[in-house]
């Protein structure tokens, strides 16, 4: 098998409005309710320590009781998917 090397989308050069800024957040909480449904949907369920063969994990609970780390996970790749379209050439504006 060929080596991977990974190769996203440049963004260094792309800054965010303060508008998206602030839908970072929104988009932080969403990503962390994708995987916790996603992970719930396959057995998974809350559990002090993480544990593979019980399929228990700490962060099965509201974005809002995260650990900060975990929260700032979220927030990255958030941003970094807003980065991507905006480095595409694509605009985003409320509606």
């Amino acid at each position: 098998m060929p080596e991977y090397r990974p190769s996203p989308i440049d963004t260094r050069e792309v800054a965010l409005s303060p508008e998206l800024d602030q839908l970072t957040e929104r988009l932080a909480e969403n990503i962390h309710d994708n995987w916790a449904r996603q992970r719930m949907h396959d057995g998974w369920r809350f559990g002090q320590a993480r544990n593979d063969h019980e399929r228990q994990h700490p962060c099965l609970v509201p974005y809002d009781d995260l650990p900060e780390s975990e929260k700032e996970y979220d927030r990255l790749s958030a941003m970094e998917s807003l980065k991507a379209i905006v480095a595409l050439g694509y605009r985003i504006d409320k509606a």
